[in-house]
């Protein structure tokens, strides 16, 4: 997946998304709880990633079983390492299979990403992830691959929905939805957690996060972003800043985690579909903010390609999108830079 973490969450912790750039404050201290129910925390795993919901149901009622279920559901559409889901079969050509709501709510999402974006997010650069050794079953980084092989069946406008059926203009197009599956799960259980009641809640689904209402110290979530330090084993984790959200989504995507060094070159996870190589460019990391979990998480992994102003420029056309950049200048050095709205998510 995009994003491959293991959380622990635990009383006055700070939880780390090691991959996703996101550090999720909830450091609960039960004197601090004005309200008279007291919040609720489950984990667990799912696509091949770990989940963690923090929420407050006017009944006392612990929703794990509900939310389980649910995802168990958003899986076998969604999910890459389910063998029967919905994905799987389409990318095995499995003619009888039906698209549903989730798989066409994310194609759909994706496709205006990717029109907005040039391109830049395309849901079809699976074989080309694959090839590089970022795949699940493929990390192998011991020569480079010919991308030639591979750019005549990469392109989003190769794909379409009709009548419920993916039709691919290639039979070898392979649909890898990591860039976007995360965040619009996220959606999926905060809407769950709506459903039976709750108005404060945050969902964090391999590091995308989406979040209604306050903690449990009655103020807005807290989240982290990382410093953008390369270290491919995750255990260097130090903030760059923290931010105040509440009602909305955040994702990050960046270089400095998943990536991998031959002959003193670093190859990065995320993939341009215009070239069909890891990015080359002086982006480190986009941390988004939207409405949404799924609108945040179609646009980071495409902000990293398309580089620092025309990431400002979407980002700016997009009601509600706020962005935070980090980024290397002409000299080498770290910078960063936002868009005017992030300014509010950087003060309690």
């Amino acid at each position: 997946m995009k994003k491959n973490i293991l959380l622990k969450i635990g009383i006055a912790v700070v939880i780390v998304a090691l991959v996703g750039g996101l550090y999720l404050a909830l450091k609960h201290d039960p004197e601090s709880v004005k309200a008279s129910i007291s919040y609720i925390h489950n984990e667990g795993e799912t696509q091949g990633t770990t989940y963690s919901a923090t929420y407050q149901q006017p009944d006392g009622l612990n929703l794990q079983d509900k939310i389980e279920a649910k995802l168990h559901e958003f899986d076998l559409s969604m999910s890459s390492y389910i063998p029967n889901s919905i994905i799987s079969r389409i990318n095995r050509n499995d003619t009888t299979v039906k698209t549903d709501l989730f798989f066409e709510t994310m194609f759909y999402a994706a496709q205006d990403a990717a029109k907005r974006t040039n391109g830049a997010l395309d849901i079809t650069v699976g074989p080309l992830v694959k090839a590089w050794g970022f795949a699940f079953g493929n990390n192998s980084h011991s020569k480079l691959p010919n991308v030639s092989e591979f750019l005549p069946y990469i392109g989003y406008t190769k794909i379409h929905i009709k009548n419920h059926k993916l039709i691919k203009d290639d039979p070898r197009i392979v649909i890898d939805d990591n860039s976007i599956a995360q965040g619009y799960s996220s959606d999926v259980i905060a809407q769950l957690l709506k459903d039976n009641g709750c108005k404060n809640y945050m969902i964090e689904i391999g590091g995308e996060v989406v979040c209604s209402g306050l903690n449990s110290k009655g103020k807005k979530w807290q989240i982290g972003i990382d410093k953008a330090i390369d270290d491919s084993t995750s255990t260097i984790n130090e903030i760059q800043t923290i931010i105040h959200i509440t009602d909305c989504a955040v994702t990050t995507a960046g270089d400095y985690r998943k990536f991998f060094i031959k002959n003193g070159k670093k190859y990065s996870h995320i993939i341009n579909p215009h070239t069909g190589y890891p990015i080359d460019n002086n982006m480190l990391s986009v941390t988004v903010v939207a409405p949404t979990g799924i609108l945040a998480d179609a646009y980071d992994t495409p902000f990293m390609v398309i580089g620092v102003d025309s990431c400002l420029k979407v980002c700016k056309s997009i009601p509600g999108m706020d962005c935070y950049i980090i980024y290397l200048d002409k000299d080498g050095k770290k910078q960063t830079i936002y868009t005017e709205g992030f300014k509010k998510y950087l003060s309690k």
